[in-house]
């Protein structure tokens, strides 16, 4: 069901989660590397490549929507989709996250870890179709 080689960087502060949900989305085929905070977010994207990353909003050293702006600012990055995955269920936040070039928002409340799983895969499959190598 997941992809073959698809790189997923999982940026999520919460220990518990992060090996959980990096498990379920290793399970499903995909190569997960985790970040537990902002700043090892933004150093994994510009020297990894993700394919896709799912990035906390709440994080130590770096919040995620400043992570989400450095991103998204750099042309070597700012073609990987961002998925917002936040314990934050406000519109606003929803709102601001795709404003700065967030490919969706998800709460984590309303997610089961077999769901985060196919939604990446959709994800990336759509996103695919979109995404343009920096030369």
């Amino acid at each position: 069901m997941g992809g073959f080689e698809q790189r997923i960087l999982l940026a999520e502060d919460d220990r518990f989660l992060r090996k959980s949900a990096g498990a379920m989305l290793h399970r499903q085929g995909f190569i997960v590397m985790a970040a537990e905070d902002g700043e090892e977010a933004l150093r994994l994207a510009r020297t990894e490549n993700p394919d896709l990353i799912l990035l906390d909003l709440i994080m130590p050293k770096m919040q995620g929507f400043d992570v989400l702006r450095a991103l998204k600012s750099d042309p070597h990055t700012s073609p990987i989709p961002v998925i917002i995955l936040s314990n934050l269920g406000q519109e606003l936040d929803s709102v601001a996250a795709r404003e700065m070039g967030a490919l969706d928002y998800w709460v984590k409340s309303n997610l089961a870890l077999e769901e985060l799983a196919m939604r990446v895969g959709q994800a990336i499959s759509t996103s695919r179709d979109y995404r343009v190598e920096p030369a």
